[in-house]
C-alpha cells in the first residue's frame, strides 16, 4: 500500500474544550490556534458516563470504531485483551507502515508494519521491536513511580536509556530543558511535578526520529501530562469554584499549572506541524475532557491513597500463594495470581481489611488477575487503623499506604476535541457532536481502505456525516 497523504493521530488525552478557547481566546496558545484555524472542528462525544468514562476504555472506542458496550475493556493494561481490529492494524495489513507512540491500551498480533510502543501503564504488551524496550522501561518505571522520592532503576537502566536517546533523536532544546529542570529542583527544593513535560519533550523526540525513519502511513502521538496537572491542580486554577481552598503555598506553585500543561502542549503542536508537513493529514483528539471535581468538598476533598510496600500490604492481608505485582496509575495496580482459584482467596483476603467500618480495598477479579485500588478516597485522622478482620491483626493506616500528591480536583467529562487539518487547510465548525467510534472509519476512509466489519462507527466523510470539504491533493496549501 501506497499513502502520498498520511495520517497523524495526535490524542492529547482529555483536553477539555472549554479550557482551550479560552486559552486560545487570551493569547497563550497560539499553535492551537492555527491548528484550528485549518482544521474542521467537531466536538466529539465519548457516550458513556461513569463508572465507564475513563480513557482507557474511550481510546479503545477511538482504535477499534467499536463502543464499549462491544469491546468490554474495562481497565488499564487490558490492551492484550482487545479482540476488534485496530486502525494500525487494518493499515499493516493493506500493506501500510505504522507508528504508534504511547497510545492507550493497544494490541497487535505479530508481523505488524512499524513500530509499536505502548503506554507507560501497559503491563502485558511488549514494545515492538524490542529495540524500544530500553526507553520504554524507563518512561514507565518513572510513570508509575512518579509518587515516590526514588525510582527503582538500575545504573544500567539508566545507561541503555542515554544510549537509545542519542541514536533517537535526542534534541539539544529537550537536554537544556532537563538541565534547567534538575537545577531548579536542588534550587527550590520542590518542582519535581513539571518532569512531566520532560517526559514528553523527550516522547517527541523518540516519535520525530522514527517519523523520519519510517515515513509511516497512520501514526500516532499520546501525551497524558496536562489531563495529570487537570486531574490535581483545577482547585488551584479556580479556587472560587471549590470550598476546600488551596494553601497558600500550594496556591502560589501550583495557580499555572494546568495553564502550563496546555503551553507545553502548544510547542509541541508547532513541532509537529513542521514534522508532518504539508503533505499530510493532522488530527487532533482528546478522546474525553474533565471539569471541576466538586463531588468530595463536603469530606475535604478527594483523596488518593498507595501502599509504601507492595508485598507488605499482601502479607498483611494473609496472601501467601505465588503471585506478580504490577503498578498501574496512581492507587491501581494489578495482582497476577497462579490460578482463578488462588485468585478467588486472595480477593476474599483484600475484602477483610478495613479501616473503622470502611473497606479499605477496592477489587475486580477476572480469572487469575485482580484489579485492585485504595477504596479509602477522604482524608482520615492521623490516628486511622488498618485492621485484618480474619486474622484480628491491626497497623496505622499511615504505616501503610501514602497519600498521593495533591487533593483531587478535575474529573471526567464525555466531551472532547475533534479538529481535522487537511493538506488544504480548509476550515469548517461542524455543530452537531461526533461519537468517537466515527474516528477509526474515517482515518480508514482517509487513506483509502475499507473499515472491517468490527467497526460499528460511521466515517466523517459519509455523506451528511460532517467533513464536507473534500481535500483538493493536487493544490496543497503552503504554510
Amino acid at each position: 500500500m501506497e499513502s502520498k497523504f498520511p495520517v497523524v493521530l495526535l490524542e492529547f488525552n482529555e483536553l477539555s474544550p472549554v479550557l482551550m478557547e479560552r486559552f486560545i481566546r487570551d493569547g497563550k496558545l497560539p499553535n492551537f490556534q492555527r491548528l484550528r484555524d485549518q482544521s474542521e472542528v467537531f466536538h466529539s462525544e465519548a457516550e458513556e458516563r461513569a463508572p465507564n468514562l475513563e480513557p482507557w476504555i474511550q481510546w479503545v472506542n477511538v482504535h477499534t470504531g467499536v463502543p464499549y458496550a462491544d469491546h468490554g475493556i474495562f481497565q488499564l493494561s487490558e490492551g492484550h485483551k482487545v479482540r476488534h481490529q485496530c486502525i494500525w492494524e487494518t493499515v499493516s495489513n493493506a500493506g501500510g507502515t505504522i507508528w504508534i507512540c504511547g497510545s492507550m491500551n493497544v494490541r497487535y498480533d505479530q508481523g505488524i508494519r512499524g513500530c509499536i510502543l505502548p503506554d507507560p501503564w501497559s503491563t502485558d504488551v511488549a514494545p515492538y521491536p524490542d529495540t524500544l524496550s530500553p526507553y520504554f522501561r524507563f518512561i514507565q518505571q518513572n510513570v508509575l513511580e512518579h509518587t515516590n522520592e526514588r525510582v527503582p532503576l538500575t545504573t544500567s537502566d539508566y545507561v541503555d536509556f542515554l544510549r537509545f536517546m542519542v541514536r533517537h533523536g535526542l534534541s539539544i532544546p529537550t537536554v537544556t530543558s532537563i538541565v534547567k529542570q534538575l537545577s531548579s529542583e536542588k534550587l527550590s527544593h520542590g518542582g519535581r511535578w513539571r518532569r512531566a513535560f520532560i517526559m514528553d519533550k523527550l516522547q517527541f523526540d523518540v516519535f520525530s526520529a522514527i517519523y523520519r525513519r519510517l515515513k509511516p502511513t497512520f501514526s500516532t502521538f499520546f501525551l497524558n501530562s496536562t489531563a495529570h496537572m487537570q486531574h490535581m491542580y483545577w482547585r488551584n486554577m479556580e479556587p472560587e469554584l471549590f470550598t476546600v481552598a488551596p494553601k497558600p503555598e500550594e496556591q502560589r506553585e501550583f495557580a499555572t499549572a494546568v495553564l502550563l500543561g496546555y503551553r507545553e502542549m502548544d510547542e509541541l503542536v508547532g513541532r509537529m506541524m513542521r514534522l508532518v508537513g504539508d503533505q499530510s493529514t493532522l488530527i487532533l483528539a482528546t478522546g474525553l475532557s474533565q471539569q471541576a471535581c466538586l463531588l468530595f468538598e463536603s469530606a475535604g476533598g478527594k483523596r488518593a491513597y498507595r501502599p509504601r510496600d507492595f508485598e507488605v500490604l499482601l502479607n498483611f492481608a494473609g496472601i501467601t500463594s505465588a503471585h506478580r505485582v504490577a503498578p498501574v496509575m496512581a492507587e491501581q495496580f494489578y495482582i497476577h495470581m497462579e490460578n482463578a482459584s488462588d485468585a478467588a482467596v486472595a480477593e476474599t483476603k483484600l475484602s477483610r481489611l478495613r479501616v473503622a467500618e470502611r473497606q479499605a480495598i477496592e477489587t475486580r477479579r477476572d480469572g487469575s488477575s485482580i484489579f485492585t485500588s485504595c477504596a479509602i478516597n477522604v482524608a482520615l485522622e492521623p490516628d486511622a487503623i488498618l485492621q485484618n478482620s480474619e486474622s484480628g491483626k491491626s497497623i496505622p493506616f499511615s504505616a501503610m499506604f501514602y497519600r498521593i500528591e495533591e487533593v483531587k480536583s478535575g474529573m471526567h467529562h464525555p466531551d472532547g476535541i475533534l479538529w481535522v487539518r487537511h493538506p488544504t487547510r480548509a476550515h469548517r465548525i461542524h455543530p452537531d457532536k461526533v461519537s468517537l467510534t466515527s474516528i477509526a472509519p474515517t482515518i480508514l476512509d482517509l487513506l483509502g481502505l475499507k473499515a472491517p466489519a468490527s467497526m460499528k462507527g460511521l466515517s466523517l466523510l459519509a455523506k451528511d456525516r460532517g467533513l464536507h470539504a473534500q481535500p483538493d491533493y493536487a493544490s496543497p496549501v503552503a504554510s
